[in-house]
């Protein structure tokens, strides 16, 4: 049975009719070009324009490497097997043995809020922080209620989420700190400070505890006569005694400056050319979404 030419004919011609060309594209443009350049020129101004006025941040970084427990206490080979039979009384004066501690602590303090808060805190940062909420004639918050004060807390909780930032790479054991802030030499300064800080508190504490070791081996020492005992104590003594030693002669404790801070010369953020060129993008693509959406809504 043969087909009717007439049903053909208009199959056809309604085929022809849902196919898009070029040329009906490019014609389309043609007619709708004074919306399309009007689209593309307003996303490119909306673009540059946000990009001149946003403030520009700068991001300094400093490498680091994190000392391990073993180097910090120098302690190795036979003086630390002889050290870990007499655990007990090591785990008793709170001592850790070589090997038992973590280069993650000192990477856990550098980001910690009670570092982060100290030095927020003692360098009078708050009102650096949060500039728009100070008054620097009256030396006074803005702001009346009491909830919306700014506090240490919430300064801690500004500086990890929009300020610092930590990348510790696990095949390397190196970790880079980056400080973004919209003055490059206060990006730089805070980057090598909190390094620092980090440092001095983990040395003041290590100095601490080995000096209660050393004050609790010496008890311990004078009120047993067991010659294997009196033997551990002396080694446990002598190892608390080297870290003493270690942590007051080196300034780079816990953390080994691989590479300072220094001030950045361009600014991390996107500058207005850079968004222009995106708002062009984004407007020729808009332009184009909306001649296709205009065709198929008419067609």
């Amino acid at each position: 049975m043969s087909a009717n030419p007439s049903s053909m004919e208009s199959a056809a011609s309604k085929a022809s009719q849902d196919d898009i060309s070029l040329s009906d594209l490019i014609a389309d443009a043609w007619r709708s070009r004074y919306i399309t350049i009007a689209i593309v020129f307003l996303c490119t101004f909306v673009g540059g324009l946000f990009g001149m006025l946003r403030e520009k941040t700068y991001e300094a970084t400093v490498t680091i490497s994190p000392v391990s427990e073993e180097a910090s206490s120098g302690r190795m080979g036979g003086l630390g097997a002889l050290a870990a039979q007499y655990s007990g009384l090591a785990s008793l004066a709170g001592i850790s043995l070589p090997g038992s501690g973590s280069k993650q602590e000192s990477v856990a303090v550098l980001q910690s809020e009670l570092l982060t808060s100290s030095y927020i805190r003692d360098n009078n940062l708050l009102p650096l922080l949060f500039e728009k909420q100070w008054d620097p004639a009256t030396k006074q918050w803005k702001v009346s209620s009491k909830k919306k004060t700014p506090t240490l807390w919430k300064g801690n909780q500004f500086f990890r989420k929009r300020v610092r930032s930590l990348v510790d790479d696990k095949k390397t054991g190196m970790v880079v700190m980056s400080i973004r802030w919209k003055d490059p030499g206060v990006a730089a300064k805070w980057a090598n400070d909190l390094v620092k800080l980090t440092n001095d508190y983990l040395r003041e504490k290590a100095i601490r505890e080995s000096e209660r070791n050393i004050a609790y081996l010496s008890d311990q020492a004078r009120k047993t006569t067991l010659v294997e005992a009196r033997k551990a104590i002396y080694s446990l003594l002598e190892d608390e005694i080297n870290k003493s030693m270690l942590a007051r002669g080196r300034e780079e404790y816990a953390l080994k400056v691989i590479d300072p801070a220094y001030p950045p010369e361009r600014p991390a953020s996107y500058g207005g050319l850079f968004l222009a060129m995106f708002g062009f993008a984004f407007g020729t693509f808009l332009a184009i979404f909306w001649i296709f959406g205009k065709r198929i809504l008419l067609s």
